[in-house]
């Protein structure tokens, strides 16, 4: 506890990281009491049936995401989703497009085209979903909600209004996730998302544990066996955020001025899972389009959108573990360039021993990264679709959502990541880490060996 609290005393010892922590906890407050604000027009206290659509199923993931937004008819009720489902877009056409090709290619203009690109589209995705969101609120809720003052608004004006709002509430999330990341510490897109995560926790937690004191629910041990299981899958995916093969680099002698330099080994780590938890939100991102294309009522949906609205079912699994290996080895290309680690070492008079420097190095480390990916995907994978299995073994909807799944990975992959951040921030100031027993992995770190 000792060192515990001396640690919180070095982080606010930092100016720089104070601020960026204290600005990161207003705006995720900002997001937070937005979630709350209903549309205008609606009445808050008849949004029971809408609540109850989206405590399970696939509505109850977007919620989630949303952090109880989509339940509450709030002005964040798309959260960040259309905005994720926009960067994905943009990031195939950057493979198959020249003209997006071009534009990664020519550094921070490029980016800040392709930023302003995503933003158009982030508007042209929720300009399309919000009218299925407004339909859905008018089909589960009763009309009466809708007039909560004296006189009831026109039609038009209600649904040009909502849509425009909603559209409004999703470019200001996307704004208050870039304002982090400037300004603030870790990722602001996946920070937003964690909060959410995390809002919905405690709840989940005491619905689990009121349904297993009721009769026929097991009691207290049951409960206490899914604790178990839950922190040895928590275990595990640590393991798999941080696991990491290390390939030696042999860096020869050479002589500068009146010093020998030389004799030097590192080690170069290649992460299991390089891709983090961008693979599990773009590819559950794409499992929400669907329900675009049905006014997000899954009581209608038939054919494949039935199939694919079925949280449970074979092929809705069967279709998000595949795109989250797809994923993981896509973000695994783009965070991982074997080429230019395989030019950096040969500028730096470094060799991997065995191994030819040049193209031989390249394919070397092309094929390392292709083996340790695989396993590490297929892992990723199955831990994303562990919370069927939690539903089907009778686990409550809302707390099998934290049994692996979206959530978990998110929530450990986004707090581990920023941990990292706060960690360089303090070593960087030549005050102790977070850890005594060692550093918190991230994903520049290299251990060095003076042979």
């Amino acid at each position: 506890m000792k060192a515990f609290i001396e640690t919180l005393k070095n982080i606010f010892k930092i100016e720089d990281l104070r601020s960026r922590i204290l600005v990161t906890l207003g705006f995720l407050l900002i997001y937070r009491l937005g979630a709350h604000i209903v549309l205008p027009g609606v009445d808050p206290m008849q949004l029971e049936a809408l609540q109850s659509q989206s405590s399970s199923g696939l509505l109850g993931i977007l919620n989630m995401f949303s952090g109880g937004a989509f339940a509450n008819a709030s002005i964040f009720a798309l959260g960040i989703m259309p905005y994720i489902s926009a960067s994905i877009v943009i990031q195939l056409l950057g493979m198959a497009v020249p003209y997006f090709q071009r534009l990664q290619r020519e550094g921070e203009s490029g980016r800040k085209k392709i930023n302003q690109i995503t933003r158009f589209l982030t508007v042209v995705i929720t300009a399309g979903q919000a009218p299925g969101y407004l339909a859905n609120l008018r089909a589960q809720i009763p009309p009466q909600a809708f007039s909560p003052f004296d006189g009831t608004p026109p039609e038009m004006f209600f649904w040009v209004s909502s849509v425009l709002i909603l559209v409004t509430g999703t470019m200001f999330v996307m704004w208050l996730g870039e304002k982090i990341t400037d300004k603030g510490i870790g990722n602001g897109i996946s920070l937003l998302i964690m909060v959410g995560i995390i809002a919905r926790l405690p709840f989940a937690l005491v619905g689990e544990f009121i349904s297993r004191l009721e009769e026929e629910g097991g009691g207290l041990v049951v409960f206490l066996v899914e604790m178990v299981v839950l922190f040895f899958i928590f275990a595990a995916v640590i393991l798999l955020v941080q696991g990491t093969r290390r390939i030696p680099v042999q860096y020869a002698k050479r002589v500068v001025g009146n010093k020998q330099y030389g004799g030097v080994r590192q080690y170069i780590p290649l992460k299991v899972n390089a891709a983090g938890v961008m693979p599990i939100i773009f590819a559950q991102a794409l499992m929400f389009i669907p329900m675009m294309f049905v006014s997000f009522d899954t009581e209608t949906m038939t054919g494949i959108a039935a199939a694919f609205s079925d949280f449970t079912g074979f092929w809705y699994n069967f279709t998000f573990a595949v795109l989250v290996v797809l994923f993981t080895y896509f973000y695994t290309a783009i965070t991982v360039n074997p080429t230019q680690m395989a030019e950096d070492m040969k500028k730096n008079g470094g060799f991997i021993p065995g191994v030819k420097p040049g193209k031989k190095t390249v394919e070397f480390l092309d094929s390392v990264m292709s083996r340790i990916t695989l396993p590490g995907s297929i892992f990723l994978a199955l831990v994303a679709i562990l919370p069927a299995f939690a539903m089907i073994a009778g686990v409550n909807n809302q707390f099998a959502q934290f049994y692996g799944g979206t959530s978990l990975l998110i929530l450990i992959g986004v707090v581990l990541d920023t941990l990292q951040q706060i960690e360089s921030h303090l070593l960087m100031r030549r005050y102790d880490g977070l850890m005594k027993s060692g550093r918190i992995k991230g994903r520049g770190a290299m251990n060095t060996t003076v042979i």
